[in-house]
């Protein structure tokens, strides 16, 4: 806070803020018979952005996951919950595995008016680097209960051999 040069009034920082933003913008300070009322109803209302809908239409859902490995195994978790088998495609390339798929509320053909809706409904995806090398054929995919288990066997790496310098 700054003191106002001749009334030894506490300036807030709505207006310091307003004194320096623009000269044209004295709408912004509080009425001088306000007695130092330090409200913020005067102040500019933040505009939302009114494309934010469409931008999330054009977002595609991104999938969670667990990733963890056991002595033997690399294990994958992805919850996939009211997803159809058949709307679920899994393919790995050169350690980088991708899942994705569509998830239908299956009912919006009836809907009149949404009240709230909060669960994303549409295409998703999940792209990511496999942590450790794994046995692209030996991989075993399995969907119970909306949960996606990816299991892969590890490659045994050999631990490095010592080499003596003669």
């Amino acid at each position: 806070m700054a003191r106002k040069q001749d009334d030894n009034i506490l300036l807030t920082e709505q207006e310091l803020v307003a004194a320096f933003i623009d000269d044209d913008n004295d709408d912004l300070l509080p009425d001088s018979n306000s007695n130092n009322n330090t409200s913020n109803t005067n102040t500019p209302a933040v505009q939302p952005d009114d494309n934010w809908e469409d931008e999330a239409d054009d977002m595609m859902g991104q999938l969670a996951v667990d990733v963890f490995e056991t002595e033997n195994d690399l294990v994958i978790k992805a919850r996939t919950a009211g997803v159809d088998r058949n709307d679920l495609d899994v393919s790995i390339s050169d350690g980088i595995l991708t899942i994705s798929g569509t998830l239908s509320s299956g009912d919006e053909a009836d809907v009149r008016q949404w009240h709230i809706q909060e669960c994303y409904w549409g295409e998703f995806s999940r792209t990511l680097a496999l942590p450790t090398a794994v046995n692209e054929e030996g991989v075993k995919a399995e969907l119970k209960d909306g949960v996606l288990t990816i299991t892969f066997e590890k490659i045994k790496q050999e631990k490095a051999k010592k080499i003596q310098v003669l």
